[in-house]
Formats: C-alpha cells, structure tokens, sequence
C-alpha cells in the first residue's frame, strides 16, 4: 500500500524520513484522525437468551515485570490488579510506559509523525483553560482489563447492567488515556516509554522486512486494519533488540496488550511472531 505507515510500505521520494515511514493514505488519515484505542461495541440489538458478542472482564492477575538498570526500582501492578501508583498519585508501573508508548505509537501512525517527536510534543502541549484531570480516576483505571469470550445473558436488565459497565470503564479509559501524560504517569515511567519509543524509532527500517516475514498473509494484505497489531510488534520488538529486556516479559506484555486493544486472533498471532523473531535473534546475539 503506497504511502502507508506500516511494515508493508514501498520506498518513498518524500524528503522527509519520518513523513514516509508513519504515514498513512489520506483516505485512511481521514478517517482514523480523530481516532483513539478502538471503542467498545455499540448496544446491539438483541432478545433476551443472547449471546452478546461483548467484552467479558477476565480475572485481575499481577503480572511480573522487569526494566532494564535505569527502571529496576519499579515493580509491577499490585494484586488486586489496579495500576500501582506514586506518591505524587501518579502511575508507576512498566506496563503504563508500555500503553503509552503504544498509544503514541498508533497516533504516529495517523498522523505521519516521528513517534518521538509526537511524544515530545504531548508532552509540551499547553493544557485548556479550566482542563482538571481527576486522579481518583487513576485507582478505577485497571491494566488487566481484558475483553473474552461472548457473554450469555438471561434478561434485559443484565444486559443492560453489563453494558453500563462497559461504559463506565470505557470513559474512564478515554479519560486516562487522552489526559496531558505529566498529570498521569511519574517521571520515570516517562523516561522509559521515552526510551521505548526511541528503540522503535531506531529499528522501524529495520524491522520492517522482519515484521514482513512473521505476520500471516491476511494482515499484509491488509496492514490499514491491523495499524494496533503491527504497532504492537514494532514496540515489543524494539524493546527486546535495544533494550536488553527479557523477552519473556516482553512477550507477555504485547499479548496482554492485544488482549486490551485487538480483536480475534491477534494475542495468538503475536505470540507466534514475537517467538519467532527472538528465536531468530538469539543466534545472532
């Protein structure tokens, strides 16, 4: 696809580099603009005795996190599954750098900008006047929150009430994930996606031709609808090859990410991809 931002893209006369390799059609561009991580499902229609074809929130599980020297003070999400967060009240766990750098990432996508660049400008960026982030919306913020199976109702009201939820959690994702990133994410959490997304900016050229030989052939035929997905590969990617993170960590990561964010097979898929692309790496290494 001419023009696109994703591993599949042609050589470009463009001067600029960045303009080239995080650029999509202006088709696409159109309309992803205003896009954010993908929305939960509309209210279907349906009779009671449906299976609804919605979200179903999995248990909450810690996850077992590591940073490289720089990040070695900072642990995991705590049990209960919430976000751990600073004394100052704000995020401090890896996996936020990771969503971050992720959601940067994506916006890079859309808007034909170097990452980095795009992450300097959000973090530069003016708040509006009378703009008030509630941090308690920090606590209701859950990292574990992964979509599931279709969910059997019996009644109206329980549909009803799943669908509230959904919602609720939704709003509270859109408002997190939309808020200046110095009110939500401590200073070292910033560091580290800083240094994610450097990693990715670095290798984007070179992975490409990888990406290109792991994915299956329905998402190189169709790299416009897997913008998350191959996102998702570039950054763990990056994060094993430049970061000297253990590529296990860094594989569970990305699957929970696209438990998070993608749809179907896509936690499956990257797995694969991801494994076989370290075992690939190794020998090299």
């Amino acid at each position: 696809m001419e023009g696109t931002l994703l591993p599949l893209s042609s050589p470009s006369t463009s001067s600029s580099k960045f303009n080239h390799r995080f650029c999509l059609p202006s088709s696409l561009l159109n309309h992803h603009r205003h896009s954010h991580f993908p929305k939960f499902p509309p209210k279907p229609k349906i009779d009671t005795t449906t299976s609804l074809h919605l979200p179903l929130r999995c248990s909450l599980r810690a996850s077992t996190l590591a940073l490289d020297r720089d990040e070695a003070s900072v642990s995991g999400t705590p049990d209960n599954g919430l976000p751990r967060v600073d004394k100052t009240g704000r995020f401090s766990s890896p996996r936020a750098a990771r969503e971050l750098a992720l959601s940067i990432i994506y916006a890079s996508c859309l808007e034909g900008l170097d990452p980095v660049r795009l992450f300097e400008k959000r973090m530069n960026e003016r708040r509006e006047i009378g703009y008030e982030f509630n941090k308690e919306k920090l606590l209701e913020y859950n990292h574990m929150n992964f979509g599931g199976p279709p969910v059997v109702v019996e009644t109206y009201e329980e549909e009803n009430e799943l669908l509230r939820n959904i919602q609720l959690d939704a709003a509270i994702e859109e408002e997190v994930l939309a808020a200046p990133p110095k009110l939500v994410y401590s200073r070292l959490i910033l560091r580290f996606t800083r240094k994610l997304l450097v990693a990715v900016s670095d290798r984007w050229d070179s992975h490409i031709p990888v990406i290109n030989k792991v994915i299956p052939p329905n998402w190189q035929s169709k790299p416009a609808e897997k913008i998350l997905e191959l996102s998702i590969l570039h950054l763990a990617m990056s994060e094993i090859a430049m970061l000297d993170t253990r590529h296990q960590i860094v594989i569970n990561e990305a699957v929970d990410l696209a438990k998070r964010f993608c749809d179907g097979a896509a936690p499956r898929i990257i797995n694969g991809c991801l494994r076989t692309f370290y075992r690939e790496l190794e020998p090299e290494a």
